[in-house]
């Protein structure tokens, strides 16, 4: 059958945007759930929404998948100069720690800078800026970090590069190894004033009380999946996803129910188009929201090990869209570039097709593209035009008036019309991934230390 893009253009948008469930899900998600930490009550009941949401759009296969979660919580995280406390957020997964040590000021963490002080490094408290040092060779803050505990460094306090006194979660360990990335000791965050703060009194040979009361531990947690099945080439798929979870005491209005919004939202629309109208996707496109994306791929590492035996053409991984408006698609291989290019042009929207030039850990596309499978991200905020006020994510003020209403109904109707266009595109049509596992390591282990380009 011949399709009408036009007509079916005119009437996914009509739908993304009138019918829109946008403002009721992040009401739900951010208001009434809250919080979601995978293996919390309130990821759970986030996951049971969301499956009710797949059976109401006409999902096949709606459904919950359990899977143990490696997780770790906390309870108490202080630390305090005198009588003055330090504004304070744990790392996640810091092991536990109850100390007092002198101040190092360790600038950037740096080599220059770290030579300077190394003789005061053994039994100290590091401080150590987040952010790149200007003009210098980049160096991940993980090796930064790494470095400062090989000198002897007991604990580290990273100062967060934003003002206004805002501290935000921060990852130790290397990400393109999920595995092994820990923080390599004691780690926190605080504030840039209180960063400014505790430089000043490393100088004047000050120390701090550092208290960090946490537990490490496996519970269940919870991926949503559902599908709209294919009517012509049923053993193909697309798979369109994006994270449910939160990091502790956060909302996530734009990490990520931006992104899981834009899956609901997306999977609605198709949903109602093939109901109401009798157009179906030509391949199976398979949805799902992932739990602990903020615990190192956990759950997209599951969903893959369960459901990507056979390749999917595309995975599509949706992470804070309520930052910047969609300017295209950003892939990790690039044999589709031309041909992902070639589809978006049809929707003449002016929307872009990048590769990366390095694998990017930063999100639940990781896992797929580490196995070789085709996987990509959107391009938005993370490359440039990040909207002003939505500079938030692993921090409370990542609120539900953080997501962006309006652009999150653009990217369900540009999603929906990319999808049904790609699946409709016969499989010999598709440049064959040759991509395996052992070259995506060996790249991986080439670009091993590397501060990955963002745009």
């Amino acid at each position: 059958m011949e399709l009408d893009w036009q007509a079916i253009d005119r009437w996914i948008f009509g739908e993304a945007w009138t019918g829109s469930k946008v403002r009721d899900h992040v009401d739900v998600l951010c208001e009434q759930i809250g919080p979601r930490w995978a293996s919390s009550a309130a990821e759970k009941e986030a996951a049971e929404y969301i499956r009710g949401q797949f059976v109401e759009s006409g999902l096949a296969g709606a459904a919950l998948e359990e899977f143990e979660l490696d997780t770790w919580a906390y309870d108490r995280a202080e630390a305090s100069v005198g009588s003055m406390p330090i504004d304070l957020l744990p790392y996640n997964r810091c092991p536990p720690c109850k100390l007092e040590a002198p101040l190092v000021d360790a600038g950037f963490g740096t080599p220059h800078a770290l030579d300077a002080v190394r003789d005061k490094l053994k039994g100290s408290i590091a401080v150590m800026h987040l952010a790149l040092e200007p003009f210098t060779t980049p160096v991940p803050a993980n090796i930064r970090l790494q470095r400062l505990a090989d000198a002897g460094a007991v604990a580290i306090v990273a100062i967060d590069s934003k003002d206004g006194r805002r501290v935000e979660y921060h990852n130790g360990g290397d990400w393109r190894e999920p595995e092994t990335a820990e923080p390599p000791c004691p780690a926190v965050t605080t504030s840039r004033e209180h960063g400014g703060l505790l430089r000043r009194w490393a100088g004047e040979g000050k120390k701090l009380r550092l208290t960090v009361e946490s537990r490490f531990y496996s519970a269940p947690a919870h991926n949503v999946v559902g599908q709209i099945k294919g009517s012509r080439w049923p053993a193909e798929k697309l798979m369109l996803g994006g994270h449910h979870d939160t990091v502790y005491g956060t909302p996530g209005g734009n990490d990520n129910a931006s992104g899981t919004i834009a899956v609901l939202e997306t999977a609605r629309v198709l949903g109602k188009l093939q109901s109401e109208l009798g157009v179906a996707p030509g391949m199976d496109i398979c949805f799902a929201t992932y739990s602990a994306e903020e615990q190192k791929f956990q759950g997209a590492s599951e969903y893959v090990r369960r459901h990507c035996g056979d390749k999917p053409r595309l995975a599509i991984n949706l992470d804070e869209l309520s930052a910047g408006h969609m300017k295209g698609v950003v892939l990790a291989f690039g044999h589709l570039r031309d041909f992902v290019q070639a589809h978006l042009d049809t929707m003449s929207d002016g929307l872009q097709c990048h590769v990366m030039s390095q694998l990017d850990a930063t999100s639940d596309h990781y896992p797929f593209l580490r196995q070789g499978i085709d996987a990509a991200h959107l391009w938005r905020w993370r490359f440039r035009g990040r909207h002003a006020d939505s500079d938030y994510h692993h921090e409370p003020a990542d609120s539900a008036d953080k997501l962006n209403v309006r652009e999150t109904k653009e990217y369900a109707g540009q999603l929906a019309r990319l999808l049904l266009r790609l699946s409709h595109a016969a499989p010999e049509t598709w440049p064959e991934n040759e991509v395996t596992r052992e070259a995506v390591q060996a790249r991986l282990g080439r670009e091993r230390e590397t501060v990955v380009r963002v745009y």
